[in-house]
């Protein structure tokens, strides 16, 4: 995770009270449990839910998730992916890893850190969030 952060262009974006790890936490817990609440994300990811609630909004302003009201129970908020790809998420999304990862490795080899990225994606491949999801 912290390589991708590394990856992950922060120009522009200002500073947060968030970090961009807490952000992508949240983020891929709301994509794996779509509509999901603030307090469920706390309890599944450990995060305080001051954090949690502070990613949220950051992700919202940046068009990343959307909310609805919970039809059940109208006081609570459902979050979710938001369909559209936002601008920012396009730009995060067409980001290469490269230079983020032969630093971590200490390489400038192309060859290994081509290498390194093709055993990355089998190996997301194989780890989705439903596997993940069955850790806990």
């Amino acid at each position: 995770m912290k390589i991708g952060e590394e990856a992950i262009p922060t120009e522009g974006v200002g500073t947060h009270s968030t970090s961009t790890r807490s952000m992508l936490i949240v983020l891929l817990d709301v994509y794996a449990h779509p509509d999901t609440t603030v307090g469920e994300i706390t309890t599944r990811t450990g995060l305080p839910q001051s954090a949690v609630s502070g990613c949220v909004a950051r992700l919202k302003d940046v068009g990343s998730v959307v909310t609805a009201p919970d039809p059940a129970d109208r006081r609570r908020t459902l979050l979710r992916r938001n369909p559209e790809v936002s601008e920012r998420r396009a730009e995060v999304a067409a980001t290469p890893i490269e230079a983020a990862l032969g630093a971590a490795l200490g390489t400038a080899d192309a060859d290994e850190i081509a290498r390194t990225v093709t055993l990355l994606e089998q190996l997301a491949e194989l780890l989705s969030p439903d596997v993940l999801g069955r850790l806990r």
